[in-house]
């Protein structure tokens, strides 16, 4: 069988998930041959890792205005695409166009308009988009779809949903490109798209119309000056008035980002390490969020970015009982580690409380690697050869457009003060 050829856009921080994979367990069914970004030092790091940590040849790279030449020259099957989300759909919809099929990180895109070319060109090419939702494959929320398809908890009827990011892994967003919302449509587009996609696949139906609410109260240079702060520093890396501030991040302190990041941003500009209590923050840290589902169940869900723990509570209410999930998380910073200490879990505990019965503590399968054991599934069901699902996981563009909404239409409550129904930000053929 031939291997499936790949080249991948953005050379960054989520880069390595994909082409590590390639590179190891996946090199006898996969293959990549280019890499495509607007920095040639990050590529050329990327490409020392491929042969020093990998034992993988070096590819091919190309500037991102050599796209189309790119894909001319190596005729993939498919692009991946890692780059900043306010990019992704340029490449998504330029890859189909050109007769490749895409496998893109989340969030699919930032805002209804991107969403909706990604839709139309869909329909257009006839390729397939696949979105990376790796939470669907751990264990631990697999179990609590299985559970709810079981009928368990008969009709579900509200979700509670509470996500902390600590001050750690939270912080880092405000450190980095993200915390410009025009790149990352906010942590409601870029981070809690999981968390709705999550509700998506657990009671499966689909989100109609949504309200929130939503502020920068933490982090941002106003905040911290109400707080009795008075130093002020722009970026932490060489900078005395960094030391002592467990904020910071010193990329000189860590080979991979200083190589990554502090080596290559003589080309482009882009600092990695900028004091979260700066200016020039618009993204909020502390957001709620309430859905009505095409089901008529309803979700409340908050997420604050600065928190002394990482992990989530979760509660589904249902017409037969409740079922109750609570995991603790372990903290990193994006890229400065063991990839599969990225949402690795401290603890883990579901209690299903079925209606006039005793509560019962359900056990759940331990799962190896990033994000609760979630990123060695998502991989073999991408590159390998996956066994028939019937959780249905695998996630394409609908999936991917149908978590974003939901952040794109509270990002727009927040603005408006109005609630805001899903149909009137895109048409779905």
């Amino acid at each position: 069988m031939a291997k499936k050829k790949y080249v991948l856009v953005g050379s960054g921080g989520r880069a390595e998930f994909f082409y590590g994979a390639i590179a190891s367990t996946y090199h006898e069914t996969s293959e990549l041959t280019a890499f495509c970004d607007i920095n040639q030092t990050r590529m050329d790091y990327a490409n020392k890792l491929l042969e020093e940590k990998y034992h993988y040849p070096k590819v091919a790279t190309y500037k991102t205005e050599d796209f189309d030449a790119m894909i001319a020259a190596e005729q993939p099957d498919a692009v991946i695409v890692t780059s900043v989300d306010r990019t992704h759909h340029r490449y998504i919809i330029r890859a189909m166009e050109l007769g490749c099929d895409v496998i893109t990180e989340k969030p699919m895109t930032v805002d209804e308009a991107k969403c909706q070319e990604i839709l139309d060109a869909v329909e257009r090419t006839g390729r397939n988009v696949r979105v990376t939702f790796n939470y669907r494959y751990a264990p631990h929320h697999t179990k609590a779809r299985e559970l709810i398809m079981e009928g368990s908890i008969g009709q579900v009827t509200s979700v509670h949903f509470e996500w902390l990011l600590n001050t750690m892994h939270g912080a880092d967003y405000f450190r980095r490109w993200h915390r410009d919302k025009r790149n990352s449509g906010g942590l409601l587009v870029h981070k809690s798209t999981h968390h709705f996609d999550l509700v998506n696949f657990w009671i499966g139906s689909q989100p109609e119309e949504v309200f929130a609410y939503g502020d920068l109260l933490f982090y941002g240079r106003e905040n911290a000056e109400q707080r009795g702060v008075t130093q002020f520093y722009e970026r932490a890396t060489g900078n005395s008035y960094a030391k002592e501030d467990p904020f910071a991040l010193h990329l000189d302190d860590n080979e991979h980002l200083k190589a990554m990041y502090l080596d290559a941003e003589h080309e482009d500009g882009y600092r990695r390490d900028q004091s979260v209590f700066g200016d020039g923050i618009n993204i909020e840290d502390t957001m709620g969020v309430i859905v009505r589902y095409k089901n008529k169940a309803i979700l409340t869900y908050s997420l604050n970015a600065y928190m002394p723990w990482e992990g989530y509570r979760i509660a589904f209410n249902g017409t037969k009982g409740r079922l109750e999930m609570t995991i603790v998380e372990q903290s990193y910073v994006n890229s400065g580690g063991d990839k599969s200490l990225e949402g690795a879990l401290k603890d883990k505990r579901i209690i299903l409380f079925p209606m006039w019965k005793p509560p019962v503590e359900i056990e759940i399968s331990e799962g190896e690697g990033g994000h609760g054991g979630g990123d060695p599934v998502l991989l073999n069901d991408i590159f390998g050869t996956p066994a028939e699902d019937r959780f249905h996981r695998a996630a394409n563009h609908i999936d991917g457009a149908r978590s974003i909404l939901t952040g794109i239409a509270a990002n727009r409550a927040i603005r408006t003060g109005q609630p805001v129904k899903i149909k009137d930000l895109v048409k779905f053929h």
